[in-house]
């Protein structure tokens, strides 16, 4: 008699090993029900980390035209505010600035803060409510981009410190004072 169990395990495992391959190098796509974006080749979208374009094709018999190297892309400054936040999410984020300070990194600290009030100052211009909902810490926002006049470097911020972290805190306050603007 013919024993068949360890063929039938052997298989079994290939064929799981095999599964888990496939499924590990796919890349999933979002659901349009579960509330990712769905993609058609209307609206697709290039990945963030693909490059700008193959620099040079390799030599040799065993080259594929695809075997290219991409050149890097563009690095994006860490402290470079975004535009697509709402309120309550920049808020929360600059929230989380307030039990740090210059101790260890004081250049990366005034950095996140300038940038998270940045981000804050866009959301609330950017609310459906309209601007006109946040009238104070927009101007307070307007009066410390004046002081900075668009110099975010590391001395110009350091040099402002006090109004920066000033500004943090009054908006902090004014938004605990008024929180069914940002829910």
């Amino acid at each position: 008699m013919i024993r068949t169990t360890p063929v039938r395990r052997a298989a079994l495992v290939a064929a799981a090993l095999a599964a888990l391959a496939v499924s590990c190098s796919t890349t999933p796509k979002p659901d349009a029900a579960a509330g990712g974006r769905a993609t058609t080749p209307a609206t697709a979208v290039p990945e963030a980390t693909e490059s700008a374009g193959p620099t040079a094709a390799p030599d040799g018999p065993d080259a594929l035209p695809d075997d290219a190297t991409r050149s890097p892309a563009p690095t994006q400054d860490p402290f470079a505010p975004s535009s697509d936040e709402k309120v309550r999410d920049a808020f929360a984020t600059l929230q989380a600035t307030l039990y740090d300070s210059c101790t260890t990194d004081c250049s990366s600290f005034l950095g996140r803060v300038h940038k998270e009030l940045q981000e804050l100052d866009m959301a609330m211009k950017a609310d459906p409510k309209g601007p006109g909902h946040f009238p104070e810490p927009i101007a307070r926002m307007a009066e410390l981009n004046e002081t900075l006049a668009g110099d975010a470097s590391y001395p110009n911020l350091k040099e402002h410190q006090k109004e920066l972290i000033g500004t943090r805190d009054f908006i902090n306050t004014w938004m605990q004072d008024h929180p069914d603007d940002y829910r």
